[in-house]
């Protein structure tokens, strides 16, 4: 993962194409019989052509939250071909979509599109990965034009995106769930695996600050955003990986990425305007978090609410010890030096070998009978 060391900063003399469309959120029942057709209406009812130049590349941020199948965990193999039949039908150059994915210290991406179906997807269509730590793709050191309020300071020495990001649009594909460090996570948190490097979890003790930064990197990069987050299965409690999946059946599209985890956030059963990430990012201007400025069209969705919670796990309590606790004065000792192996190892022992063997597997295997795993299983 090569890392080109010039400065680079982008011009922006208009306003961003999607500010247009702030405050905008489609949302829309499904099934397993309809969810393709269902998710090209989804995306043409909030208007995606616009948010989407079509004269520019546009990259398909896959979310992998685990190299496991987990169901709510990661993109579902529909809601990535959904998006690409629908683009393909509205006149989007196969070639000028890009999946994409980066990997994590403790999630390995290939594996993960393996086992979460996206890889049959995207032989179907032609297309090709672009694993963003392989050759040729450049890392550059970019200089934003908005002021950060963080990443300057976890990234001292600059920070480093993606070259090829640029100048392109950006389709986010997260799922609706919770998280142990967010509360809840979305298109929003969807940016941080692609946008940044795998240093990235040096951001976690000021997550919330991190994702509006990125925010605001993208609207300067990207002529184009958009969101399609599916909540056929959702997961509640200690997510993204120790999540309990509960099918929900719905699908949301937006312009917005504030707007749509606010208003996944609500229909989960959180007040937005509380997670401080959604509030940071709509006081910043970066988008709409108050539920009440939000323009919801499609299902009626004022008076749902999942009644969701959060939770801990053993490995969440000791990550949040690190970046938040007793364990603090010790984060870069920690995360930061050459003893930093410690922590991933950590990870996949409790995630991959206990969590999973114990709980997760009879998850899945349960989520296997009903309908969803059906069409899962079909891919």
């Amino acid at each position: 993962m090569p890392v080109e060391h010039a400065v680079l900063t982008t011009e922006r003399t208009t306003p961003h194409v999607t500010d247009r469309m702030l405050g905008k959120v489609a949302v829309l029942k499904t099934s397993p019989e309809t969810v393709l057709e269902d998710i090209a209406r989804l995306m043409r009812m909030v208007g995606y052509t616009e948010a989407l130049p079509i004269g520019h590349d546009t990259i398909l941020k896959i979310n992998i939250s685990w190299q496991h199948f987990y169901p709510a965990c990661s993109t579902t193999p529909w809601q990535l071909e959904g998006v690409i039949k629908a683009m393909l039908a509205d006149g989007y150059p196969a070639k000028s979509l890009i999946p994409a994915q980066n990997r994590t210290v403790v999630v390995d991406a290939k594996d993960g599109a393996d086992k979460n179906k996206h890889t049959p997807v995207v032989k179907k269509y032609g297309m090709d990965f672009v694993w963003l730590w392989e050759d040729p793709i450049e890392w550059i050191v970019y200089e934003p034009k908005t002021e950060m309020t963080v990443l300057h300071d976890v990234f001292p020495k600059g920070i480093e995106i993606p070259s090829m990001f640029i100048g392109k649009n950006a389709l986010h594909l997260p799922t609706m769930k919770t998280h142990v460090f967010t509360t809840t996570t979305g298109a929003m948190k969807n940016a941080f695996g692609g946008l940044l490097n795998e240093n990235r979890h040096w951001t976690h003790s000021v997550i919330h600050e991190t994702l509006g930064d990125l925010l605001a990197i993208q609207k300067e990069i990207h002529p184009g955003l958009f969101a399609v987050m599916d909540g056929s299965t959702t997961g509640k409690g200690p997510g993204p990986r120790a999540m309990e999946p509960v099918i929900q059946n719905y699908l949301l599209a937006s312009a917005d990425m504030v707007a749509i985890d606010a208003l996944a956030a609500k229909m989960m059963g959180f007040d937005p305007m509380s997670l401080k990430y959604i509030r940071l990012a709509h006081e910043r201007g970066l988008g709409v978090g108050n539920p009440s400025e939000i323009e919801v069209v499609g299902e009626e969705v004022s008076n749902v609410n999942f009644g969701y919670e959060v939770g801990e796990t053993l490995a969440s309590r000791g990550q949040k010890a690190i970046y938040h606790g007793v364990l603090k004065p010790f984060e870069n000792t920690l995360l930061r030096s050459p003893i930093v192996p410690w922590s991933y190892a950590a990870s996949n022992i409790y995630y991959n070998w206990f969590w999973f063997t114990k709980y997760g597997r009879k998850r899945v295997d349960d989520f296997m009978k009903t309908e969803w795993g059906k069409l899962f299983d079909s891919y």
